[in-house]
């Protein structure tokens, strides 16, 4: 993501060192999620929308509303992290409020909603950490099944950091620090 640039080495993307690659470029073709979800103080799908790509020639200013996805494009992304029956069961469906800073979400759920919005993005680089760090081993399982589908269907690369070798499974290589 670029957050730092390393002490010593070099980082490149597509064989072009990280600092010389266009910000917004990385910004488009990459997604993070990291240990804590960040949500806010909106509904599921305010919350889900801020993932969608917007449109080519869409200003940056442009709303989420103004985004294209479908409710099925989101309930599929939402069935991908095992959070569409939770979704279901509440009487408001995508329009829940979560709360300010999700708070009316437990850790797991707001982590699924999270892991839902990367599946929107549709990004070639897709860097997960701790994905898993708060779900039960079912949950888990699902999950996993789809990033893995995400990197066969959709030739993303994808970066998985995690201290659970159950997580780590699916991984094709394994690099200990």
């Amino acid at each position: 993501m670029r957050y730092w640039d390393p002490l010593s080495g070099e980082v490149r993307f597509s064989d072009v060192p990280l600092p010389d690659v266009d910000a917004h470029h990385r910004r488009r073709v990459q997604t993070m999620m990291s240990q804590e979800t960040a949500l806010f103080d909106g509904t599921i799908r305010e919350n889900l929308l801020l993932a969608v790509p917007q449109p080519e020639g869409a200003s940056q200013g442009s709303t989420p509303q103004a985004s294209t996805a479908t409710d099925a494009v989101l309930r599929e992304a939402c069935r991908k992290a095992s959070v569409l029956d939770l979704i279901d069961s509440l009487p408001a469906g995508l329009d829940t409020p979560v709360g300010e800073l999700g708070d009316r979400l437990s850790e797991g759920e707001r982590q699924r909603i999270g892991l839902a919005r990367v599946f929107l993005r549709d990004a070639s680089l897709v860097l997960f950490d701790e994905p898993t760090s708060r779900l039960d081993a079912l949950n888990e399982a699902v999950i996993l099944q789809s990033i893995n589908t995400l990197a066969s269907e959709h030739d993303a690369a994808i970066v998985l950091v995690s201290h659970r070798a159950s997580t780590m499974r699916i991984a094709h290589r394994v690099v200990q620090v």
